[in-house]
């Protein structure tokens, strides 16, 4: 006798937030230490608080597009995995090693080439000396970080998903320990400001590497992939695979990214209340996002993992849980900030005008949370079956091709200020949820 529909989709959301909830609170973690960097380096010197903004809004687009990439090996090794080809996994995992190194090295040459093109942006010479020594110092942690991404998407392609969350559970305290260290010149080290808060950040990156490489060589169970055997060189069929797969997620992070990055320069045109009201406002919708982010991720996994073993007729019904389960989340945060938008808000500032204007965005947040739902979720679907590319065109278009060109019309040319640029984030988010949505839907009818 079948599984009456309640009971599949009670027990298909228990796999998913099994696997999810782990990874959302790994994604939790690494807010955090964005926001400790913040709040450290602030209390040092303005000086240095803006380094650290200026050099995390150079280093963030490099690095979400690197590791977009490299998330091409959850799905690969899922669908390794859930069809029992044990002795592909390994050579995958060495051949994805192979990839974070060669990512590494751009990306360490462009962190240490951008003092030219700060100068020419017009910061002062002061800010872009700070910034240079705190890219430079971050540079260094990058093979270890991108190596640690692919350890963790291997683990995650398993079904192994607490590792995550404690390596950046230890990671969160390296960080905090770091910067209180090298910030504030404690126990015998020079005191280094927001440089200090660049070396804490490698410092971090190699800790949670080593610990991370340090837990995958323990299990036992992983011996069957003969991960850490002689590496082969680099193979051309190996790393074109993964870059077919996550050269557009990688593409697709960034123009998102960038979407915010430009709704946020042109913010700074309105006045520097309206700049504090959107920061309060896009922070929250971030953390919010966090959930539902991890939880795509499982949903990658599940998905990845089902369509390896044939299982096409569960393929479709994994996914569509998965994404009720985000949209259903986000529905819930929407609510919060509908009904308490002034109570969030007086978290973050006690200025009158800025709160007022932080509560009227929050409540246009919570519009775009369902929408964000819907897309993390379909895309995090799409990636299991390994379709990525035209998701990217989707993104392109619902971003960029309709977000964009929309929020600056209404908000910029029409005058209706931030409610404009909000109305075009959210109808770039919706119709890439909903035509994600479709592509997935699809995709599995087949």
């Amino acid at each position: 006798m079948p599984t009456p529909l309640p009971g599949r989709l009670l027990a298909e959301s228990g796999t998913t937030l099994t696997l999810g909830l782990p990874l959302v609170g790994a994604q939790l973690a690494q807010v955090s230490m964005s926001f400790v960097d913040t709040v450290m380096a602030g209390n040092y010197h303005p000086d240095d608080l803006a380094a650290v903004a200026i050099g995390s809004s150079f280093f963030m687009p490099l690095f979400t597009v690197a590791v977009g990439i490299l998330m091409a090996l959850s799905p690969i090794i899922a669908q390794l995995f859930g069809g029992r080809q044990w002795h592909r996994i390994g050579i995958k995992v060495r051949q994805g090693l192979w990839l974070a190194l060669m990512l590494s090295l751009p990306v360490m040459l462009l962190l240490n080439s951008l003092a030219p093109l700060m100068g020419q942006l017009g910061f002062s010479e002061e800010v872009v000396g700070i910034t240079s020594g705190y890219l430079f110092a971050v540079s260094w942690g990058i093979p270890a970080v991108f190596a640690f991404m692919v350890l963790r998407f291997f683990n995650e392609a398993l079904g192994a998903t607490r590792p995550a969350l404690f390596v950046a559970l230890i990671g969160l305290i390296f960080n905090i320990l770091g910067n209180y260290t090298l910030i504030y010149g404690h126990f015998g080290f020079p005191e280094l400001g927001a440089v200090g808060t660049g070396w804490a950040t490698t410092l971090v990156f190699w800790v949670m590497f080593l610990v991370m490489l340090a837990f995958t060589a323990s299990r036992r169970t992983y011996r069957r992939f003969r991960l850490f055997r002689v590496p082969e060189p680099p193979d051309r069929r190996h790393l074109f695979e993964i870059l077919r797969i996550g050269t557009p997620v990688g593409i697709s992070v960034g123009m998102e990214t960038s979407m915010f990055a430009v709704v946020a320069l042109l913010m700074g045109t309105m006045g520097t209340h309206v700049v504090a009201a959107h920061q309060i406002a896009i922070n929250i919708a971030t953390v919010t996002f966090m959930i539902p982010l991890g939880l795509s991720m499982a949903i990658t996994v599940r998905v990845g993992q089902l369509q390896g073993r044939g299982r096409a007729d569960m393929v479709r019904f994994a996914g569509f849980t998965g994404i009720a389960l985000c949209t259903l989340i986000m529905c819930i945060a929407a609510l919060v900030m509908v009904t308490l938008p002034e109570a969030i808000v007086r978290i973050y500032t006690r200025d009158v005008e800025v709160a007022s204007m932080a509560a009227g965005l929050l409540v246009m947040a919570a519009i775009f949370q369902v929408s964000d739902g819907l897309q993390v979720g379909g895309s995090g679907a799409l990636r299991g079956l390994k379709d990525t590319r035209i998701p990217m065109f989707v993104n392109l278009a619902a971003y960029w091709v309709i977000g964009i060109p929309l929020g600056y019309l209404l908000g910029m040319i029409l005058g209706w200020g931030p409610v404009g640029l909000w109305t075009g984030l959210i109808a770039g988010l919706s119709v890439a949820a909903v035509l994600h949505n479709i592509r997935f839907y699809l995709i599995t009818s087949t």
